[in-house]
């Protein structure tokens, strides 16, 4: 009751349920691939690793839109980007399923992450401005139920029709859905009243700053950087711990893909605990707290006394940097100030797609060279950097 209670103080309850429906749909086909791929490269008949060619171009399509998203936003408004953009994802997740040679997926993930990436900043840039902590933080654990979804989705498809393409038309189909419905609410979307959660005098939208002039603000590149840095970290280790566990650890295959799951599973639990104690914890506590768990967890995963220090250090981990994504995203205008702030957040998500390639690809670089131990000494370094680089971001004042 006091949950929906807190909920219904926001004058357009449909925006929140839509918004977090959205984040829903983007963490879905995240969740398809790695159960359909298999299936994908025995229909093309292609090599294991030209799955990095969808990814690289799925990658470009995401950086590019979330780069520019933020001078989209202002001269078009969030409703027609993220009707747009639901509307391409959908197209491209369908023409994954149509198309009859490879080279034609890989352009098509192109444009899967164009609409992937202006969703994910189109929405990230709203609710910073309109909506409370605690609702960003629920918004991103959204993400972490559709990722969670995904491989049930694609699972199902397998066993009941033994075709990977009925797990991605059934995620398009729902992207075009949800497209229609942006279109339906695009006036509430697009009213140019103030938030009822935040009494600034404009919303983050409606100052329409150069981007040449963002890009000369330090405080800027310094909050980029925090966005690369946590999202590769994030990713690494969903990457690389079973990986760890099985070849370097000799843990079973299968408890090891028990402990891997812990991740995403304390993570998406860490992100609505979170949303209820956000607005009395604050920001600062949500990141400098997360971070300083998150180091625990990989000294734990460095120390490895056992199996079940291994699994504490994992889910502790998951648990930890769950509140760190959303916190950032909430505190964006007050790191580079309000002017910047929607450019910022654009060029923020782009930065993810960087650090969810080049930190996991490093941290494999060093495994292949030196052992998988180096692994969680990597986490480590990632985890401090990012704690070094947050207290600088927070110290250094926004230009008025």
């Amino acid at each position: 009751m006091k949950i929906w209670t807190k909920v219904k103080q926001y004058p357009k309850i449909e925006l929140v349920i839509l918004a977090y429906v959205a984040f829903i749909a983007l963490g879905m086909p995240d969740g398809l691939l790695g159960v359909a791929w298999p299936s994908i490269r025995s229909s093309f008949s292609i090599p294991l690793d030209a799955i990095g060619m969808l990814l690289t171009a799925a990658m470009a399509g995401y950086m590019t839109s979330s780069f520019l998203s933020g001078p989209v936003v202002t001269r078009i408004g969030v409703g027609r980007v993220l009707a747009a953009s639901c509307a391409m994802t959908g197209v491209a997740l369908i023409g994954y399923t149509l198309v009859p040679e490879w080279w034609m997926m890989v352009l098509l993930g192109v444009v899967a992450g164009l609409g992937a990436g202006a969703i994910d900043a189109g929405l990230n840039t709203y609710v910073a401005a309109h909506f409370s902590e605690g609702l960003m933080q629920w918004l991103h654990a959204s993400w972490g139920i559709g990722i969670t979804l995904g491989p049930i989705i694609m699972t199902m498809g397998l066993k009941t029709f033994n075709s990977w393409h009925v797990g991605y038309r059934a995620v398009g189909i729902f992207q075009l859905v949800l497209a229609a419905c942006f279109v339906l609410t695009l006036a509430m979307w697009n009213q140019k009243e103030r938030s009822v959660v935040d009494e600034r005098p404009k919303r983050l939208t409606d100052y329409k700053t150069p981007m040449g002039e963002t890009l000369r603000q330090p405080q800027v590149w310094l909050s980029i950087f925090l966005f690369f840095m946590y999202v590769g970290g994030e990713a690494a280790l969903g990457t690389w711990i079973y990986t760890l566990l099985t070849e370097s650890r000799g843990i079973d295959p299968t408890v090891a893909g028990f402990w891997a799951g812990s991740y995403w599973a304390t993570f998406t639990v860490g992100r609505v605990v979170a949303g209820l104690f956000a607005k009395r914890a604050g920001i600062n506590l949500l990141i400098t707290g997360g971070l300083t768990g998150a180091l625990l967890g990989a000294g734990l995963l460095i120390w490895n006394p056992s199996e079940a220090i291994n699994l504490l250090a994992v889910a502790l981990i998951g648990f930890s940097i769950a509140p760190i994504f959303p916190a950032m995203m909430s505190g964006t205008s007050q790191r580079v100030g309000a002017h910047f702030a929607a450019n910022t957040i654009g060029m923020q998500m782009a930065a993810t797609g960087l650090g969810t390639a080049l930190i996991p690809g490093l941290m494999g670089v060093f495994a292949r060279r030196v052992s998988l131990e180096v692994i969680p000494i990597c986490l480590l370094v990632v985890y401090a950097g990012l704690f070094g680089v947050y207290m600088l971001a927070v110290r250094l004042k926004p230009k008025a």
